[in-house]
């Protein structure tokens, strides 16, 4: 298959690593020559530098044959405007675009052959705010992942010393809980996958992944573990893109506090959100964390643009008494070496 990715960022380097392994037919489009230099050192695909959005270096990259083109540049416009240009000018089969802008997304009327011609769209920010909404209703989980549009969960959870399962074989599961359909799916004991079978007994610090019915979900928990008291106040550090709409989805139901620097986007968020607390500072600043009583926080999200801030405020604020802390970490590098430590969920979009 032929593959124009537009966009070296860490979206689209990451997927021309994947694919390029995968013996696709690879080219890769970005204005900075660095970043194109780089990947094709690694990986054997073809790079053009210049902008994505212009027809000429569309056409230099092969557009006129491409299978799939991918979007994935920093700019939602220049990534709309370069799958018209495909499906204008080349019938493209298949066009996928990163879109940010919640402003866009909320009108899918734009995007069709006789509009904006994009067939697919993705959005890693909605993805990671789904994805935190679902932690945060499963405080006990390390990772949440929906089927059957929520129907069903594939659920991670570490299991503790008390669990009613825990020192015991699998097989015991269905007897604890006899009305109760699940299935575990894997098990991590000190880093190490084991393949999980009736005889397999659940120990202590054991990461078990099951799946059930979203409904059974805390009944299935109970038996690895002792739950956790829901969620009421949760405080956001950073209020860019995932920052605010998470603020949005959660502000109903929760006490939100969100810090944001920038005292502009401060003010935004003030005005764009009807009843979360939206403090200007540093939110790494122990002072002002103190002062909001970050003790009494039962989950700390840290959700900046810089990895290194998300990680000293997320370890700062469990170090002052914050009930459980989150970082999104963008370096993927960073994710199990974090996740070790004092911070006690890590997620890469």
């Amino acid at each position: 298959m032929k593959i124009l990715i537009l966009g070296a960022g860490q979206v689209g380097a990451s997927v021309a690593a994947t694919l390029a392994r995968e013996d696709d037919d690879i080219t890769l489009v970005d204005t900075d020559a660095n970043s194109l230099h780089k990947l094709q050192d690694h990986y054997d695909i073809r790079t053009i530098q210049g902008l994505a959005s212009h027809p000429a270096v569309l056409e230099r990259a092969g557009a006129a044959d491409a299978d799939l083109v991918l979007a994935v540049t920093n700019s939602d416009e220049t990534n709309m405007v370069a799958c018209q240009i495909c499906h204008t000018l080349y019938n493209t089969p298949t066009k996928i675009a990163r879109i940010r802008a919640p402003e866009y997304l909320t009108k899918p009327e734009l995007f069709n052959n006789e509009a904006i011609a994009i067939d697919v769209l993705i959005s890693p920010e909605q993805l990671v705010t789904d994805y935190i909404e679902r932690l945060i209703s499963h405080p006990n989980a390390l990772q949440v992942l929906d089927f059957a549009d929520g129907l069903v969960q594939l659920v991670a959870v570490r299991a503790f010393h008390g669990g009613p399962l825990v020192g015991n074989p699998l097989r015991e599961l269905r007897k604890h809980i006899p009305k109760t359909e699940t299935r575990v799916a894997a098990i991590f004991r000190n880093g190490k996958a084991i393949l999980p079978e009736a005889e397999t007994v659940i120990e202590a610090d054991d990461e078990v992944f099951f799946i059930a019915a979203s409904k059974d979900i805390r009944s299935v928990m109970a038996e690895l573990r002792r739950l956790e008291k829901p969620y009421k106040r949760i405080m956001l550090a950073g209020g860019g893109n995932i920052g605010i709409r998470l603020a949005r989805a959660l502000e109903n139901d929760y006490q939100i506090k969100i810090i944001e620097a920038n005292s502009d986007r401060a003010d935004y968020l003030s005005e764009e959100l009807s009843k979360s607390i939206v403090l200007l500072g540093d939110v790494a600043n122990e002072e002002l964390l103190l002062e909001e009583e970050i003790d009494k926080v039962d989950l700390f999200c840290a959700l900046t643009n810089d990895d290194e801030a998300n990680i000293l405020s997320a370890m700062l604020a469990k170090r002052l008494g914050a009930r459980k802390v989150l970082s999104l970490i963008n370096r993927a590098a960073y994710v199990d070496l974090v996740e070790s430590g004092t911070i006690d969920i890590a997620l890469s979009p």
